[in-house]
């Protein structure tokens, strides 16, 4: 697993920006608590490659994988607790629970507790925000 911030980093696939080119296909790790978003480590080089190619090129838009293969996925997803694909509620509640989980035993380090209580407050609003965005649109 890869860890942000206290957090557990979230898998998914998805759109970058960087140096004015935006690559889609891109494999991520999304953290819940901070937004941080880093290319997945299993495709770094290709991401690098890719965007020089599109930077020579001048290129804007370019995508990483004509079509994800189902293989690279389950590598991807090996090293994530969660890999969101279309469910974010039940990313969010698996987050929860494992700051649940870790919160029963950092009980004995204070500051460890303070930092899971409030990465807790963080996926609860977001969870929150996002059952009255589904309600709003019902």
């Amino acid at each position: 697993m890869i860890y942000c911030c206290g957090a557990s980093m979230i898998g998914m696939v998805g759109s970058l920006k960087q140096k004015s080119v935006k690559v889609h296909q891109v494999p991520l790790l999304f953290c819940p608590v901070c937004h941080n978003v880093e290319v997945h480590p299993a495709a770094k080089e290709q991401f690098d490659l890719v965007l020089e190619y599109a930077l020579e090129d001048r290129v804007k838009e370019t995508s990483l994988y004509e079509q994800v293969d189902p293989e690279l996925m389950a590598t991807w997803k090996e090293s994530c607790f969660s890999f969101q694909e279309d469910d974010v509620e039940a990313v969010l509640r698996e987050q929860i629970d494992l700051s649940l989980d870790l919160l029963l035993i950092s009980k004995p380090d204070q500051s460890w507790a303070n930092e899971l209580k409030n990465r807790l407050r963080v996926l609860s609003k977001r969870l929150v925000q996002l059952e009255k965005q589904k309600e709003s649109s019902l």
